[in-house]
């Protein structure tokens, strides 16, 4: 059966992948999915920060591939691969469905999150760069994917004025990202990726300036990279 996982993560890993192509053109929620239009939502990191997904798609079925063709009967690769298979596959049709329904989408994210989680904290300790680092980036963007639906949901339905979504938003991010951080102590990769997305948001939210959204995602920055003494390699 292990051998067999290592086949399926390639697979799921490769259908998560071919995924933008079953929804081409597809740039994020368009502002009328949404009973309030969200033209310019203070939650959404700038749209640089998107192509990280490109890193996120090479780097997973590198991993998996190296993982099937060296580490195939590997118990060190065992224990990550059926949640990861999972998130992998719900993630193949994530974007169809966003498409069409913002809260399916929503609640669809969240369970990729809890999956990617689940795989991570079951990494080995064997081939940091092509088991636990692809993971780790995954799993780090999903923490703030997850959170920022959150946020376009609040605002986006009426239930929340923009700003105060956006920062309740981000303190659930930040919740996350800090408590998964602490307690792996390693996986930096997971710590650097939710900073690449923070940066993002205070880019979107310089002109014009949004103090509190700025000013609480410098926080988070600074509290990520404090834990980032605590941890091991």
């Amino acid at each position: 059966m292990t051998r067999i996982w290592s086949i399926l993560t390639l697979i799921a890993a490769l259908a998560f992948a071919a995924s933008p192509w079953l929804a081409p053109g597809f740039n994020g929620f368009s502002p009328d999915q949404f009973p309030v239009p969200q033209d310019d939502p203070p939650v959404q990191p700038a749209g640089y920060a998107f192509a990280i997904w490109g890193l996120i798609y090479v780097w997973l079925i590198a991993g998996a591939a190296y993982g099937a063709v060296k580490r195939g009967d590997d118990p060190d690769w065992a224990e990550m691969r059926p949640p990861l298979v999972l998130s992998l596959a719900l993630g193949a049709v994530w974007l169809p469905l966003a498409q069409v329904s913002v809260l399916g989408a929503t609640v669809l994210i969240w369970i990729m999150l809890a999956t990617a989680l689940r795989s991570l904290f079951r990494v080995g300790d064997t081939d940091r760069a092509w088991q636990q680092a692809p993971v780790a980036v995954y799993a780090g963007w999903l923490t703030a994917a997850s959170s920022v639906s959150v946020g376009l949901v609040l605002a986006g339905y009426g239930l929340l004025p923009e700003t105060p979504a956006a920062l309740l938003a981000l303190c659930l991010g930040l919740a996350i990202a800090l408590t998964v951080q602490y307690r792996l102590h390693r996986a930096p990769e997971y710590g650097i990726t939710v900073i690449w997305a923070l940066v993002g948001i205070i880019v979107a939210n310089t002109a014009p300036l949004n103090i509190a959204v700025v000013g609480l995602s410098i926080i988070g920055i600074l509290a990520i990279l404090a834990l980032r003494g605590t941890d091991t390699e």
